[in-house]
């Protein structure tokens, strides 16, 4: 009971941290908005053409296969650090082959789809 009760309190206490931080930016920030304040501003030079553009799919589909494979690293770092722990024997071992190989067989396939060529 009392894990729970210590959970509901870091829930709680951040919850309203949260709150009375962006209620307090709200009520102190100043507000005098002038017609050079709601100019675009890019690096010093002034905008050209719409600021809508359509980006092509490619360039979220590189996007996530990174995120793929980023995470891949992630969890493969804890993974070398048991290898050698007592115990874990094979197993370990064969579980990471496996998990790889479908990550493998995933880039050979988006590979196979066209996903990584660049038109």
């Amino acid at each position: 009971m009392s894990e729970q009760i210590v959970v509901a309190a870091f829930v709680i206490v951040g919850t309203l941290f949260a709150c009375v931080g962006l209620g307090l930016s709200w009520l102190l920030s100043p507000t005098n908005p002038t017609e050079g304040k709601k100019v675009t501003f890019e690096s010093g030079v002034e905008p050209i053409g719409q600021p809508w553009v359509r980006f092509r799919a490619g360039y979220y589909v590189y996007a996530i296969l990174y995120v793929i494979f980023d995470i891949e690293t992630i969890f493969l770092y804890p993974w070398a650090l048991s290898f050698g722990a007592k115990g874990t024997g094979w197993y370990i071992f064969i579980e990471m082959i496996l998990f790889v190989a479908i990550l493998l067989g995933g880039l050979f396939y988006a590979w196979k789809e066209g996903a990584l060529e660049w038109h």
